[in-house]
């Protein structure tokens, strides 16, 4: 072979390589075109292109009176389109932009124009179109950002220009009265498991909303930006829940439970507040220690905390008793010295009896356990089933089924359970060897309070969207008539006596009638039972006696100074009813129809004083007697006659305060110009000056009250 040949055959087979080569490169296109074409596209798009979810702003929830427990502001995030502006426009944008970065130091504080020129510059020569200008931006704020150069659509001879300005929303739930009712509110977590606490968990499908979407690009540096200005699916807004908590009696609950978790030493306490006829919570506060003398809303243990309740629970034996006929109000008992024997135990009362034989009505007013053990004994000692049946007629055995999450299923057994004793029967009837919690407890005060109607405690009301009523809640019957009429009377006055008689005693108000149960347990401490002497302090009760418009309970755990539920929780009881009596004027009824003088045909006490304070005052109370001089002869309640004095007040002349109130006698002497010191109380029984001397004025002078 030539060397001509040998040059071509070479050349033949490099072109023939080369078109091999090429066929198959525009093989590998066509099939990477139409074979994983989609697939391909698919990738590119995931990395360039995806869907962000705009977040529908949720539904607020508001109380019973109308007032913002929780609501969703929107916050923004401000990024800057250097290239808004075309480049062509290089002038239009110069012109502007000292004026942009002006404004933004001027109102965000936090750079100098200098520095805020120096960054929207740069972001204009590196051709940025997302450079992040301020985070957690409000609607308030974002209103007068959009006012700025730049930052606002405007026209720069015939030609229009579209805003540099980014703002991509979130939605940040706040709750405008922080911590009221906290945990009750409750709060939404989607971070992994969707944790639901309170309201905002509960109805969280309709307080959610729907979600609206975006499509968003990436660029150059990592960062997405919205392919359009607008979303291309509008979120919407969530609906709004009505709930039956009032923020005044809401207030007013968690700051008498506070003083008194703190007054007391103790680990955590609840009390709740709740509308008699319609099962409507009105107030629901719980409080763990956080540090000394520092409490906060950690958990809600009036709903999830089951415990032995206690003497509290003596209302429903007590009922069961009366309910089947065993007892009546007259029946006694004998308590012997206050104790009662029963195998392997002995029960004993919190303090020695003042007689050995009480009526039923005594027993409950002292809140004797040896009493309440005796008497379930000797008449379902035989028959233990039937006083366990009995409780769970009333209901107490069964979950009341609340509108919010982490309700404890009540816990009340019977002969057929694994732990059933010889005890059992007789550490039930006063509260022991069952679980309940707080709610479930008041359910049952209410249900006597209701004429014997338990009914599910009731959190919400309505569900609104856009001002339109969505649903209606009302109260749900968990029991008709949880006994005889007869017996839920008879109990009602058991209830009354502990309040004028009883172990209540002392939180009777004269203002309004009450009735009530002080209880005292001691707390189980797990595998260590009862032996390290801790206390739960209970009371429950409602207000008025004779028309019950509120039931309350309070619960207050291992208090260390003191533990009696009388003595514990029993002073927020009083402290809450007379905050809510003062508070709601349904329950004062018409002026005329109040008994101003409670002492029928007496005189009210009159104080030496002003004669004009003293006639004003008995025209407001409504008193028109026949002769007002002579009434106003009368300083006390007596039959004989005391004359009135009437002070005259002069500088530098010792007043007469002798039978004066410490408030009057103070003003009286502060305005003569004497220094007072006061000891004792009452009235002022004697003054260390006597009346009528000339002195230098800031002289001291004492009083002593009795």
């Amino acid at each position: 072979m030539n060397i001509r040949k040998s040059i071509l055959m070479r050349v033949y087979l490099a072109f023939g390589l080369m078109v091999f080569g090429a066929l198959l490169v525009f093989g590998k296109l066509l099939h990477l075109q139409y074979v994983d074409g989609g697939e391909w596209r698919a990738m590119v798009d995931s990395l360039t292109i995806r869907e962000r979810v705009i977040e529908a702003a949720r539904g607020n929830i508001y109380s019973n009176d109308g007032s913002l427990l929780a609501t969703s502001v929107p916050e923004y995030e401000l990024r800057f389109d250097a290239m808004s502006i075309p480049e062509e426009a290089n002038d239009v944008f110069n012109s502007k932009v000292d004026s942009l970065a002006v404004s933004l130091a001027s109102f965000f504080k936090d750079k100098s124009a200098r520095q805020y020129l120096a960054m929207l510059k740069g972001a204009r020569q590196k051709k940025q179109r997302y450079t992040l200008i301020k985070r957690d931006v409000t609607h308030q704020e974002l209103k007068e950002l959009k006012k700025f150069p730049l930052f606002k659509v405007f026209k720069e001879g015939k030609k229009r220009y579209s805003s540099s300005l980014v703002a991509i929303r979130e939605n940040k739930r706040i709750l405008p009265f922080t911590n009221l009712a906290a945990r009750t509110i409750g709060y939404k977590n989607t971070k992994g498991d969707t944790v639901r606490v309170g309201l905002e968990g509960a109805y969280g499908s309709y307080i959610d909303g729907r979600s609206g979407s975006q499509i968003m690009q990436r660029i150059a540096g990592g960062f997405w930006v919205p392919v359009n200005r607008e979303v291309e699916v509008a979120p919407v807004d969530g609906s709004d829940i009505i709930s039956t908590l009032d923020v005044n009696m809401q207030d007013m609950a968690q700051r008498a439970l506070e003083k008194q978790l703190i007054a007391s030493d103790a680990d955590n306490g609840c009390v709740i507040l709740m509308e008699v006829k319609t099962g409507e919570v009105r107030a629901i506060a719980n409080f763990t220690r956080d540090s000394e003398g520092v409490f906060r809303e950690k958990y809600n243990y009036a709903i999830a905390q089951g415990a032995d309740p206690g003497s509290t629970f003596k209302l429903a034996s007590y009922l069961a008793l009366l309910d089947d006929k065993y007892v009546d109000l007259s029946s006694s008992v004998d308590i012997g010295n206050g104790t009662y024997k029963v195998p392997a135990h002995t029960i004993k009362d919190s303090h020695a009896p003042k007689k050995s034989v009480l009526t039923v009505l005594e027993a409950f007013e002292e809140s004797s356990n040896v009493a309440i053990a005796k008497l379930v004994n000797t008449h379902y000692g035989s028959q233990p089933a039937k006083y366990t049946s009995k409780l769970h007629q009333f209901g107490l055995a069964q979950p009341l089924g609340l509108q919010i999450p982490g309700e404890v299923n009540p816990w009340v057994k019977t002969p057929e359970s694994k732990t059933w004793s010889k005890l059992s029967l007789v550490q039930m009837a006063y509260g022991y060897e069952l679980r309940l919690t707080p709610l479930q407890t008041l359910s049952l005060y209410n249900a006597v309070a209701n004429d014997g109607k338990m009914i599910a405690p009731l959190f919400v009301k309505e569900i609104r969207h856009l001002g339109n009523t969505v649903q209606k809640f009302e109260a749900r019957v968990v029991n008709k008539q949880i006994a005889s009429s007869e017996a839920i009377s008879k109990a009602k006055k058991m209830l009354e006596g502990v309040m004028t008689e009883g172990t209540g005693k002392r939180l009777s108000s004269p203002l309004y009638s009450s009735a009530g149960k002080t209880g005292t347990a001691q707390m189980n401490d797990g595998a260590r039972g009862y032996g390290q002497r801790r206390y739960q302090s209970s009371f429950a009760g409602y207000f008025p006696a004779e028309n019950p418009k509120y039931s309350i309970i309070v619960v207050i755990r291992n208090p260390r100074k003191g533990y009696y539920g009388g003595a514990i929780a029993g002073p927020v009881f009083k402290e809450l009813a007379d905050m809510v009596y003062a508070n709601d004027m349904t329950l004062h009824g018409t002026l005329a129809a109040r008994k101003v003088n409670t002492a029928g045909t007496k005189v009210p006490t009159t104080l030496s004083g002003s004669k004009e304070a003293s006639t004003k005052v008995y025209n407001a109370l409504g008193f028109t007697p026949t002769n007002l001089n002579s009434l106003l002869q009368r300083r006390d309640t007596s039959d004989k006659p005391v004359p009135f004095i009437e002070t005259q007040i002069k500088e530098g002349v010792v007043p007469n305060v002798m039978g004066m109130g410490l408030t009057d006698a103070i003003f009286t002497m502060e305005n003569a110009g004497f220094k007072t010191r006061v000891s004792g109380k009452g009235r002022v029984v004697n003054q260390s000056l006597l009346a009528g001397m000339n002195l230098k004025v800031g002289t001291p002078i004492n009083l002593v009250l009795n």
